[in-house]
């Protein structure tokens, strides 16, 4: 059948519209990991001699140029347990809360959803100085872990929250139904139907959060402080492992290595913690019938 020459200029025009897009997302896409790739060598290039075992245990020395970052490493993992251990419960409650108020308090549900929206594209540097203000001096906690890893837990709350808000709203009916069906109370039907199958969302939530609270460094610098000494308890002070890389970048001569060596830590750990929490967030969604 013959075609009229201003429909098959259409379909070519369309085709090459297509190719053009094509072409344009190819580009970007292709631009991202050059520069993925670009960061991962000169941190590799320049840091990665420093690594090994005696780096990640031994005390830092010579203002960090020499040494190794176990102390700071005990202090990041004590920050982080803090932010986790502040944030989590919270953001749980807030989720179930905001699940079960779905249909009896929507205006109150669209509140919630909308400051925890809004808690997550506040600046870092707002947190901090929000924590210098609450915790170290009205609370006179001082610069310490536990202000740090308080501040903290406020930057990771509504990352966890809104990553259990959206596992348990991945739930299928049918499970609720059978619940109700069966008179199972909501307590019941929350810990045996509802937070198993919202299990891989919530782990998710905790990874994103955890990923948060340690690339963070301008709230710490505010909270945790500078000191790079083993802390003995929460209240001391103590430096995390991004606030180590900032301090051996800008303020010591001749720590660029030990900078790059710690920076290229810190990107492993972040890049394991956004791969399982992407890894998790799949499983939600595809045992919800809708993966991304």
């Amino acid at each position: 059948m013959h075609e009229p020459p201003a429909i098959r200029l259409e379909r070519e025009r369309g085709r090459a519209g297509e190719r053009a897009l094509a072409a344009a997302t190819g580009s970007a896409a292709a631009l991202v990991l050059v520069l993925f790739a670009l960061i991962v060598a000169g941190l590799v290039q320049r840091g990665g001699g420093r690594l090994g075992w005696s780096y990640l245990v031994d005390a830092p020395q010579d203002a960090g140029r020499a040494g190794g970052i176990g102390p700071i490493l005990l202090s990041t993992l004590l920050l982080v347990g803090i932010a986790i251990a502040a944030a989590g419960p919270v953001a749980l409650a807030s989720a179930l809360f905001l699940d079960g108020a779905e249909r009896s308090a929507p205006r109150a549900v669209k509140l919630v959803r909308a400051s925890l929206d809004v808690l997550a594209s506040v600046p870092s540097i707002v947190f901090g100085l929000f924590g210098n203000a609450l915790l170290c001096r009205a609370l006179g906690l001082g610069f310490s872990l536990l202000s740090g890893g308080l501040t903290l837990a406020c930057m990771a709350l509504p990352f966890m929250a809104r990553a259990a808000d959206e596992g348990l709203r991945a739930v299928a009916r049918e499970p609720r139904l059978a619940a109700a069906a069966l008179a199972l109370s909501r307590t019941t039907t929350m810990r045996h139907v509802l937070l198993p199958a919202a299990a891989p969302a919530l782990v998710a939530g905790v990874a994103l959060g955890i990923g948060r609270a340690l690339a963070e460094t301008a709230a710490l610098v505010f909270t945790s402080g500078y000191v790079d000494r083993a802390p003995t308890s929460l209240l001391d002070s103590g430096r995390a492992l991004s606030v180590h890389v900032y301090d051996l970048a800008m303020n010591v001569a001749g720590g660029d290595a030990s900078a790059c060596g710690a920076a290229l830590l810190l990107l492993g750990f972040v890049l394991v913690l956004q791969a399982g929490a992407r890894a998790l967030t799949r499983r939600a969604f595809a045992a919800a019938g809708a993966a991304p």
